[in-house]
């Protein structure tokens, strides 16, 4: 079902052309900012006025003159400087009401005509280190991203480009080789344990995450002041990467362990990565050599004091000399930035991509300039002559109340999973109060729907560029634009269906054999029009990877559902108006658990 706004957009277009003369001339059609002024509102007219050297209004006037809209609006006229202002008919709404409420899975809008297979690297936690609050936007922001674009019809292949590999995987062995009381003792005299010792350790349980990172800290505290240290991470690592079999099992054991935990926070966050997904920094290794030597060959990478680089045009230091971006170091070395385009090319030969996305916080925003800048130099950055989007993500900080970012006492990253565990705990403490008498599974299920719920929807709400504060008490709050408004929103509507099966109200024959929605009190009329506009939230979250869109929506629709439920009885509506009022009540429930359910992965409760 074409969206309301589209087909307004191709008349208005149309007639302007028409006036014109000219085939481009686009409409620019957009939600009135003001119910007063309509519900749509074409702003395309001034700016082909002032083309054509003509008085806007005057031009507004005869493009609504050529227009017809009579099926879609009961009213378009001029208004101010040369808009027009669009009033969409009852009984268009009406009639696109009952075509929704006929494709209850996707909810009357349409997949797209020109599906692309579409990339998006997101989340990249980091081998034997816990995930901390910093993950949290990269994660649940392209897990959205992912699921917005997968029901638009796109191909999407996740991509969980983790840190496992060269000096730090060195350093981890090396913290499991000089576990003990005496850590600092083992790692300066060299008496390490035996790699035996520690698979046996390893495949024994006997190692955790916690160890592992405990392990990983301690030996980067000590490694710049002890040359003999710096020199067995760099043994250790060197044999990792030359093949060692030993060491290699203990890699694989470290990153087996990671990741195990990441998909116990994954699972809790409802977010989509498997470990299929997973493309670690160590799965490029072998195509690195390959990416200097084909820069090398196309002139780009040149030696720069030792070390290889490419200077992209337009990137400039402080000083106002061109800025490298180095490939690799004079020792030979590969750096992040070689694995990236590694990725990148790869991504685009191998996986066949359309769009890459990447889903990183702004600090990172020169890096992935200059990353797209080489990728267009060297052709990655094109298929088959067409060209590849190359889209960069960006998020701001999450903040404690004084600005700072968000970190535990002692100045550590908040661990992600004790997060969530404390924010299931505090809905629980809610639930508990709010209704004792629940049973205690079901007062479990909601805590932990409520709890996880409200830190996304407290992350999606926000702009994603900008930085936040976190807070539980706004999160959790029941009033206001969060997950346990919008999820009590829904359970209200479920208790209305609840009310009328005991009343011996059928629900589901009414709505099967209504044939047509008499849409007759503003609060009918407002509720019906922003249900069609579902559509249309969600092509405007993910064309520009805004997850605050779609939740500015569903909070709009919840505020005017409760306008709606107060203003217009349901269960008591006549036998003429009833049906009608039970397909608005219907719609909203669907549409709120789509948007949160399906598109931002925050799970719905029956009863609060």
């Amino acid at each position: 079902m074409k969206p309301a706004i589209d087909i307004l957009e191709e008349r208005v277009s149309a007639a302007m052309a028409a006036v014109s003369g000219l085939k481009d001339a686009p409409a620019i059609v957009r939600p009135a900012t003001d119910p007063k002024f309509g519900d749509y509102q074409a702003n395309g007219v001034m700016a082909l006025a002032k083309q054509l050297k003509t008085n806007p209004p005057k031009l507004a006037k005869e493009v609504v003159n050529n227009l017809n809209l009579s099926d879609i609006c009961d009213k378009w006229e001029v208004a101010g400087p040369g808009f027009i202002n669009l009033h969409l008919k009852p009984d268009f709404v009406g009639e696109r009401l009952l075509r929704v409420c006929k494709d209850p899975a996707n909810l009357g809008i349409d997949k797209t005509s020109q599906p692309k297979t579409i990339v998006v690297d997101f989340s990249g936690p980091n081998i034997a280190k816990e995930m901390h609050v910093g993950h949290l936007r990269s994660t649940i922001i392209g897990d959205c991203i992912c699921r917005m674009l997968e029901f638009l019809g796109h191909k999407v292949i996740r991509q969980n480009h983790i840190g496992d590999w060269g000096t730090p995987m060195g350093m981890v062995i090396f913290g499991l080789a000089t576990a003990g009381v005496k850590r600092l003792a083992r790692a300066t005299s060299g008496q390490l344990r035996s790699w035996q010792e520690i698979l046996a350790e390893i495949r024994g349980g006997g190692v955790t995450l916690s160890d592992l990172e405990e392990g990983y800290k301690q030996i980067a505290s000590i490694e710049k002041g002890y040359p003999a240290v710096a020199a067995n991470i760099r043994q250790v690592t060197n044999s990792l990467q030359k093949g060692d079999l030993e060491l290699k099992a203990i890699w694989e054991a470290a990153c087996e362990i990671t990741l195990r935990e990441c998909s116990g926070i994954y699972s809790v966050l409802s977010v989509a990565l498997s470990r299929g997904d997973v493309r670690g920094e160590s799965f490029y290794e072998d195509m690195l050599p390959d990416v200097v030597t084909e820069l090398k060959r196309k002139g780009l990478a040149v030696e720069s004091e030792g070390a290889v680089c490419v200077f992209p045009e337009g990137f400039k230091n402080k000083e106002g000399k061109p800025l490298p971006f180095m490939i690799q170091k004079s020792d030979g070395a590969y750096l992040y930035a070689t694995t990236d385009l590694a990725a990148l090319r790869y991504r685009v030969r191998e996986l066949k991509a359309d769009r890459i996305i990447y889903v990183t916080d702004a600090r990172q925003k020169l890096h992935f300039e200059m990353l797209f800048a080489v990728a267009e130099m060297a052709g990655w950055s094109k298929r088959n002559g067409d060209k590849v989007d190359l889209v960069h993500v960006t998020f701001g900080s999450v903040l404690r109340d004084d600005g700072t970012p968000l970190k535990t006492r002692e100045g550590e990253n908040v661990k992600l999973k004790d997060l969530l565990d404390e924010a299931v705990d505090r809905a629980r403490k809610i639930v508990d109060k709010k209704n004792p008498d629940l049973p205690a599974e079901q007062k479990e299920k909601i805590a932990n729907a409520v709890g996880i719920g409200a830190v996304k929807y407290a992350d999606f709400s926000n702009n994603r560029t900008s930085d936040y504060v976190f807070s539980f008490e706004k999160m959790l709050a029941m009033d206001g634009n969060t997950a346990p408004y919008m999820q009590y929103a829904y359970a209200r509507i479920k208790s209305i269906e609840r009310k009328a099966q005991e009343r011996g109200i059928n629900v589901e024959g009414e709505l099967t054999g209504l044939a047509s929605v008499r849409l007759i009190e503003p609060d009918e009329i407002n509720l019906a029009k922003h249900l069609i506009r579902y559509g249309e939230a969600i092509q405007a979250a993910s064309a520009d990877y805004r997850p605050n869109y779609l939740t500015a929506y569903l909070y709009e629709l919840a505020q005017k559902f409760s306008s709606f439920y107060t203003n217009c009885p349901v269960l008591d509506a006549g036998p003429d108006q009833r049906p009608t009022r039970l397909l608005l009540c219907d719609l909203t429930a669907r549409t709120i658990k789509h948007g949160l359910s399906e598109l931002l992965g925050i799970e719905v409760v029956e009863q609060m």
